[in-house]
């Protein structure tokens, strides 16, 4: 992967393995943008984003996602900035369905990443991005125990309770990925660099992905 270049670095990890925080300190090093999850659904339930309302905003305002993201976090008056009443809001509907939700989800992965230099975490983000020519995919993991002890302390829960939100994000993750993937996230083929966190800090982290990248040029 060539840094000089615009580029595409995502981030899939396991649950309490800490990987969205690793993505989150891999962009700061870098100086790029960092979207998540949260962002992305951000995105979509501030601006009541469809598929046909992105496809709108394209024709509308080339560079409509930087200036989105720019609002979302942190979230200004939107109003200030967008007509309350413009066609791409009207475009929502309360009858979205799971796959319509999806379908505006690929469209705001692309668009960040033609945006710019980008870190992005989840959202099958290493199969949407898989003809991007300048891109790494990462998978962070971990041992259960040590996922366990992190949502023990992350989220200040019982033993019993952690393991329980494991296994359930664990099973909705990957049915998540199988249907509109046709993968199974546990492909390691699907990645370029796994790394087990077991015995590193999320700088070591950071730091042999950065080697990584230097070495692969």
């Amino acid at each position: 992967m060539d840094i000089s270049k615009d580029f595409v670095i995502t981030v899939s990890r396991e649950l309490g393995s800490g990987g969205r925080t690793i993505g989150r300190k891999l962009a700061a090093q870098l100086g790029v943008h960092y979207s998540d999850k949260q962002l992305i659904k951000e995105l979509q339930e501030k601006f009541h984003l469809t598929v046909s309302g992105i496809e709108k905003l394209k024709g509308e305002k080339k560079n409509w996602v930087n200036d989105f993201m720019q609002l979302v976090a942190p979230a200004p008056n939107v109003d200030m900035f967008i007509e309350p009443e413009a066609p791409f809001l009207r475009e929502f509907r309360p009858d979205l369905t799971t796959d319509d939700v999806h379908e505006a989800e690929v469209e705001i992965v692309k668009a960040i990443a033609d945006e710019g230099s980008c870190v992005i975490a989840g959202r099958s983000a290493f199969f949407i991005l898989k003809d991007y020519p300048n891109k790494v995919n990462v998978f962070i993991t971990a041992s259960m125990e040590h996922r366990i002890e992190r949502v023990m302390k992350k989220q200040e829960l019982s033993r019993e309770e952690a393991v329980e939100v494991i296994e359930r994000v664990d099973k909705m993750r990957e049915n998540y990925i199988r249907r509109y993937t046709g993968r199974s996230r546990y492909d390691l083929r699907n990645y370029d660099l796994v790394l087990n966190v077991d015995d590193l800090t999320e700088e070591d982290a950071v730091n042999l992905i950065l080697k990584y990248i230097k070495k692969s040029r």
